[in-house]
């Protein structure tokens, strides 16, 4: 698959991906999971710069779920040094990339140097304007749509809001997509074929692609075509 194969007056506004499979591949290769997860940073990186660079809109990443804390400490200790280290770098080129990183999820049970990583991250590339890179982090679908819910319940209760004002439109602007459209493409890969309570409000008119591939195996042309199946859809639906 190549760029010539893609309509780019029709590409996905906003892009998706659950990069699932990091362990899997490591565990192929007889390695550490930690050195997946360092193999699939990398990937990540190459495919933000290459949708930047194409010209997507919108990329939302599931770097960290909720669920993910039940992994063994040594796992969880190592992505999150590992997710500070990207950050880190991430902050010291952003006036080259033009990349707009935002965060996606609850920071607090989050350690303070990380914390402070994405505070500086967010602040140093809020003025780029780039592709926004959504970083889905100790992100819970539900847990999303349960604070959204109790921001909207609180406004009714100190009488700022009526019931009858509750709409869509309102509680999309409570999540951490506020002001964003919703996704057009979802892409898992490592072949399973679910969710796993990635932004299930914002979903529920996006195409989805599953891959079998593991994500440190995923490349641009993988993207691409992800892209072509997106618009081939598309074009059936009449959209």
């Amino acid at each position: 698959m190549t760029i010539e194969q893609i309509d780019m007056s029709r590409l996905p506004k906003h892009i998706g991906i659950i990069m699932d499979g990091n362990r899997t591949w490591a565990k192929k290769r007889g390695m550490d999971p930690k050195l997946g997860h360092k193999e699939g940073a990398k990937v990540l990186e190459d495919i933000v710069r290459y949708a930047n660079e194409i010209g997507i809109k919108y990329l939302t990443v599931y770097a960290f779920s909720t669920e993910n804390w039940n992994r063994t400490k040594e796992e969880v200790g190592a992505l999150m040094m590992l997710l500070q280290t990207y950050l880190d770098d991430f902050a010291k080129r952003a006036d080259t990339e033009n990349i707009k990183v935002k965060m996606l999820g609850d920071k607090e049970a989050l350690s303070k140097g990380l914390q402070k990583g994405i505070e500086k991250t967010i602040e140093r590339t809020k003025n780029n304007t780039g592709v926004v890179f959504n970083i889905a982090l100790n992100y819970g679908g539900r847990q999303e749509i349960v604070k959204a819910v109790k921001e909207i319940a609180e406004g009714v209760q100190k009488g700022d809001l009526k019931i009858e004002d509750i709409s869509e439109e309102m509680i999309s602007n409570h999540l951490y997509t506020s002001g964003q459209p919703d996704p057009d493409l979802i892409i898992r890969t490592s072949g399973q074929i679910r969710t796993s309570g990635f932004l299930p409000w914002q979903t529920i008119y996006s195409e989805f692609v599953f891959m079998e591939k593991n994500w440190p195996d995923f490349t641009k042309e993988d993207l691409l075509e992800a892209i072509k199946e997106y618009q081939n859809r598309t074009i059936k639906k009449g959209k």
